[in-house]
């Protein structure tokens, strides 16, 4: 896939223009993509399609299968008749997104929308949606769950009845047949997201775009996952977490990254042949043409943190399952169209298990020129099987970052790039296209060059993130020629 050198652009939809408070998979989607298309793109990489829960984190979602329902454009429902009308207001921020006020908006007229459409009479479309609710293993406890969490007051899974929290087969029957009706609005949503994206997806692959995705490590506790299938994960006789997920101190925090995940039962799961991870896998090969493995040094090894920290100092390193799990994924996918995001604390343990399979991996320019750093990331030590970026969606924006540096960091950054001080995005953006890995990803943010206004997220924050939104008024007339003469000039068309 990424043998052959090109540049990407990353931007989750969320943070495309259009109607409704936030971006969706409708008319603003493909006209991005027909911009990639004229500016010689090849690659869109997004983030997660999940559904997010705390703090609007697709990394922390209600499921690790299900997507996320407000990416459905309510345009193209109106088109196929669920809705009359998009019922648009006019008080939404163009430039980010209100949570606040878009969840409940649009989930009012999504709900709407499914109503609509269970009560019409049986149709070429309501057999397509009955095809695809008898299909996917996870969406009945998917739709379960949101159903018992709108039940009880969207309260955690833990501190619901025990009947609904920890039930019997018997009793989960019971609670499906009670549930039915909100059950198949939350599978209305789930095949419209799914067959919306499919749609984009193949208007981009038609105009030669390939689409990179990302699959977080970690799965939210209050998730249909943890709910479901709680003997996969690491948990005390209450249902609660022994230990959890994070990052020891490094470049984003002192303190460390405390995500507060729960950590896999690696052992129960190895017996179960990692078949919750073929599943994993096989959906995100058929959404995407690449997936981002997110943390994947946590393969090799994961910061686990006693449940109850306060911050993530006081963890300790525990194996894996590594080539384990991998090897029983390219036993059954042959080709692993995978992109490794190895950042952070890497081994010669993870290096190996990258190399094993010859994942390409991630260089970020912007910690190359950080003198808190070492110098892996620095384009004399890329190589081809390899993604550079300016930097991620948990950076700032390269306009951010270099008003930031110290002035030793900005000479020594001139020096040897041999450009002037001044215009920081321009060199980094410059020396990515020139970098010798084949692939070069530059998030939009960078390429309007926006300062730290425009950043998607800071690691360590749990809320006022995810937020960040372009106008097409942002985009200079010229941007596409201009995007596609650079990408020229460096081999990348």
């Amino acid at each position: 896939m990424l043998s052959r050198r090109g540049c990407g652009i990353l931007l989750h939809p969320t943070s495309l223009p259009g109607p409704g408070g936030i971006g969706s998979l409708g008319a603003d989607a493909r006209r991005f993509t027909d911009l990639l298309h004229q500016a010689g793109i090849k690659y869109w990489q997004v983030l997660p399609l999940s559904p997010p829960a705390c703090g609007n984190s697709p990394y922390s979602a209600f499921s690790a299968f299900a997507g996320n329902p407000l990416l459905i454009s309510l345009e193209l429902l109106v088109e196929e008749g669920d809705l009359l009308s998009a019922e648009e207001e006019t008080c939404f921020p163009k430039e980010r997104v209100d949570f606040v006020s878009v969840i409940p908006y649009k989930s009012r007229l999504l709900r709407k929308a499914a109503c609509n459409f269970l009560r019409q009479p049986a149709s070429k479309r309501s057999e397509e949606f009955m095809q695809f609710c008898s299909r996917p293993h996870w969406l009945r406890d998917y739709t379960l769950f949101m159903a018992l969490k709108l039940r009880y007051n969207n309260k955690v899974w833990n501190c619901w009845p025990a009947e609904a929290s920890s039930p019997t087969a018997l009793q989960l029957e019971r609670l499906a047949e009670e549930c039915a009706g909100e059950m198949a609005i939350q599978s209305y949503l789930q095949w419209q997201v799914f067959r919306q994206w499919h749609g984009l997806r193949q208007y981009a692959s038609q105009r030669g775009i390939a689409i990179i995705g990302d699959i977080p490590i970690f799965v939210g506790y209050d998730s249909a996952d943890v709910w479901s299938k709680r003997n996969l994960f690491l948990l005390d006789e209450d249902n609660a977490p022994l230990v959890v997920a994070g990052v020891p101190p490094d470049y984003f925090s002192a303190t460390g990254q405390l995500w507060g995940n729960p950590i896999y039962n690696w052992e129960k799961m190895e017996q179960e042949g990692f078949s919750w991870w073929l599943e994993r896998f096989s959906l995100l090969f058929s959404l995407f043409d690449l997936v981002r493995v997110d943390h994947f040094r946590g393969f090799e090894a994961a910061w686990h943190i006693p449940a109850g920290s306060e911050t993530a100092e006081n963890g300790r390193w525990v194996k894996g399952p590594a080539e384990r799990l991998f090897d029983t994924v390219q036993q059954k996918f042959s080709e692993l169209p995978i992109l490794a995001e190895d950042l952070g604390v890497i081994t010669p343990e993870v290096l190996a298990l990258r190399d094993r399979y010859s994942f390409p991996g991630m260089k970020i320019l912007q910690f190359a020129f950080d003198e808190k750093l070492d110098d892996r990331d620095l384009p004399h030590n890329h190589i081809t099987n390899g993604v550079v970026y300016t930097g991620t969606h948990d950076n700032d924006t390269t306009a951010g970052w270099y008003a930031a540096r110290t002035e030793s960091e900005i000479v020594e950054m001139s020096s040897y790039l041999g450009t002037p001080p001044g215009d920081g995005t321009r060199d980094l953006i410059r020396a990515a296209l020139m970098s010798v890995a084949n692939t070069a990803i530059i998030p939009l943010q960078d390429i309007l060059g926006l300062g730290s206004h425009a950043r998607m997220n800071i690691p360590g924050t749990p809320y006022g993130n995810w937020e960040w939104r372009f106008t097409w008024e942002m985009l200079p007339a010229d941007l596409a020629s201009s995007l596609h003469t650079q990408l020229k000039r460096y081999g990348r068309i």
